[in-house]
């Protein structure tokens, strides 16, 4: 069966051919089938983020400074104290579409998408934006766009070698105890579209989500699933997980397994 269905557009609209409707047990039928190849795509993500987390680390260095709210800072400054860092290369800048009111329309979906960065933070992660206006400039644009993405003005060859100079784009980076930092990972074009989320942020970084279901090399740090999980006004550095959460969550899983294991029967 086909249908039209109007998109109260004005004008005559072509013809919106939708899938069947069916009984619920048919659709549920449907929805399970649908499932299995989701679940595969799940799993075949997760081992792609443990290949990315083996990936080569390239060393960077040639030192580079930015401009941030509080005057001058260097790359390893960037990290915040973390041991790593997610750059987002943002086109607002004179000459790109939107200046001076906005930054460029691709980018500013993508700062829309951010979730909090507390939850990165907690997992030892920075993440940052980085354009060349003047601090000024983002600081108007932040407060008319409710951003509140660290963002850093580029001043000098970052962009163009780090292959983001002329499109937008991610680079990853890790900082050592002795302040080297190295690159460690990058993507742009469609990869772009699937950030924002906290969890595909800690997936392209090289310790991911370091919890204790990973596939990670030995000695990288892992903590239980969901216990570090917590509301974004509510991180504290160096704080243990919160006992009643630890419960909560514990039984929650176990609840799961158990459903899991039941359907598997």
């Amino acid at each position: 069966m086909t249908t039209s269905i109007e998109n109260g557009k004005k004008g005559v609209q072509p013809a919106m051919h939708t899938p069947p409707v069916v009984s619920p047990k048919a659709w549920e039928a449907a929805r399970e089938q649908l499932l299995v190849k989701e679940k595969a795509q799940t799993r075949a993500r997760d081992a792609l983020a443990a290949e990315r987390r083996r990936m080569p680390w390239m060393a960077v260095d040639k030192a580079y400074a930015f401009e941030g709210p509080a005057g001058k800072v260097s790359l390893p400054e960037l990290f915040d104290g973390r041991r790593q860092l997610i750059v987002y290369r943002a086109f607002f800048e004179p000459g790109v579409f939107g200046w001076p009111d906005h930054a460029c329309r691709g980018c500013s979906m993508v700062a829309d998408q951010v979730a909090h960065v507390a939850h990165l933070n907690a997992r030892d992660t920075t993440l940052v934006f980085v354009s060349r206006a003047p601090q000024a400039d983002i600081a108007r644009l932040q407060a008319r766009m409710g951003w509140e993405i660290p963002w850093f003005t580029l001043t000098d060859s970052f962009d163009a070698d780090f292959g983001v100079d002329e499109w937008h784009g991610t680079n990853v980076f890790y900082r050592d105890a002795g302040d080297r930092v190295f690159r460690t990972y990058f993507l742009n074009n469609r990869g772009d579209e699937q950030m924002g989320n906290t969890w595909n942020y800690l997936d392209i970084t090289p310790l991911g989500r370091q919890e204790v279901w990973e596939d990670s090399p030995e000695g990288y740090p892992r903590t239980p699933t969901y216990k570090w999980w917590n509301w974004h006004d509510n991180y504290a550095e160096e704080a243990a997980p919160d006992k009643k959460w630890v419960e909560i969550s514990t039984a929650g899983e176990a609840a799961f397994r158990e459903q899991s294991l039941k359907a598997k029967r």
